[in-house]
């Protein structure tokens, strides 16, 4: 008799965990705090070995089936510098979290997996439990508070599928979609934002950055697609410094520049799948399983969270952005070089 999982937290990297679970017939139940669907501030583009996974666990087809499309080309601008379109080394998958997110539960409710959402989770993370509760939070890291906010537009023309627009405190990406762009943006100030629901219009057009100033002219925001989140802990952690058996954010957050969030997700779940289906078949102990879990994370994720740590600070620091975005644009090999370190 296979022992049952409890996944707390039905985000990307919970509600995938448990379809790869369910494939392999473990019993699974997947506690989500939040309903489906829902709007998540997001780049809502997956590169690198995501796809694979998405491939791997049969689900790629099922998301271009609800509308997801490819992303080839990639521009990245500064207040001083304008980049050019960059072919990216492998296509990004483009999909609104929205339907993402609902197509994923779907999925997993059709292999009988149990959700329950719209519940908190009241108990701990002992045996058999796995946290897949999102980003740890951090209200102030060296002065700074980070927040995010995403929402959807329309009538804005872009130069590449995928553009990122940095200025002094943060930076905004834009990702075509299917009949509308995704605007997605970070961004640090020294105090409190409370009223950012209301100002968030403020936030992106007037970022002084010139371009994404230009795009954003005359743009026709969806406002129920508007969504903000703060508190971000940007330093990478490691999976065995934490106590829980962790997948997804709740291990760490990549920089969210190198665009590799998602798929980071998506690995850390595939990566989860197999020690978990041994403790269930009663084949390792609970402490095994979640050290196998760790170890494997740990060894996937390591230079990336490194190097994507870097990358954040040169596109922060005025004195580097402008050459960042210069080099990328004129050495192909840089942008390969860079691509690659943060997705392998």
């Amino acid at each position: 008799m296979t022992k049952p999982i409890t996944i707390i937290g039905g985000g990307l990297a919970g509600i995938t965990l448990g379809i790869g679970l369910r494939r392999c017939d473990v019993p699974v139940t997947v506690v989500e705090a939040g309903h489906y669907p829902r709007h998540r501030v997001c780049g809502e583009f997956v590169s690198g070995s995501g796809r694979f996974v998405l491939a791997k666990l049969g689900l790629e087809e099922r998301l271009f089936s609800v509308g997801a499309s490819e992303a080839s080309d990639a521009a990245f601008f500064s207040r001083q510098r304008r980049g050019t379109a960059m072919p990216l080394p492998q296509p990004a998958l483009c999909l609104s979290r929205y339907v993402m997110d609902a197509t994923l539960a779907e999925e997993f409710k059709s292999l009988r997996g149990q959700l329950r959402d719209n519940e908190r989770w009241q108990g701990g993370y002992g045996e058999g439990v796995v946290r897949a509760t999102g980003r740890r939070t951090q209200s102030v890291v060296n002065g700074w508070r980070w927040f995010g906010l995403k929402v959807h537009a329309r009538k804005v023309d872009l130069a590449a599928d995928l553009e990122m627009h940095v200025f002094r405190d943060g930076y905004v990406g834009l990702c075509r979609l299917r009949g509308e762009v995704n605007v997605c943006g970070l961004f640090r100030s020294r105090t409190a934002v409370p009223d950012l629901a209301k100002r968030w219009p403020d936030w992106l057009r007037n970022s002084g950055a010139p371009e994404l100033q230009r795009r954003l002219a005359n743009a026709v925001f969806d406002p129920q697609s508007f969504c903000s989140v703060g508190g971000l802990l940007l330093e990478p952690q490691t999976a065995t410094m934490h106590p829980e058996c962790c997948v997804g954010d709740a291990i760490t957050m990549i920089a969210p520049a190198t665009g590799n969030g998602m798929s980071m997700a998506f690995e850390s779940a595939d990566l989860a799948i197999e020690p978990l289906v041994n403790y269930s078949r009663d084949e390792t102990e609970w402490p095994q399983a979640c050290a196998e879990v760790a170890r494997r994370c740990d060894r996937t994720f390591r230079r990336r969270l490194k190097w994507s740590r870097w990358l954040q600070r040169a596109l922060l620091w005025p004195a580097t952005s402008g050459v960042m975005v210069c080099l990328v644009g004129v050495r192909p090999a840089l942008w390969r070089a860079l691509f690659a370190r943060t997705r392998e």
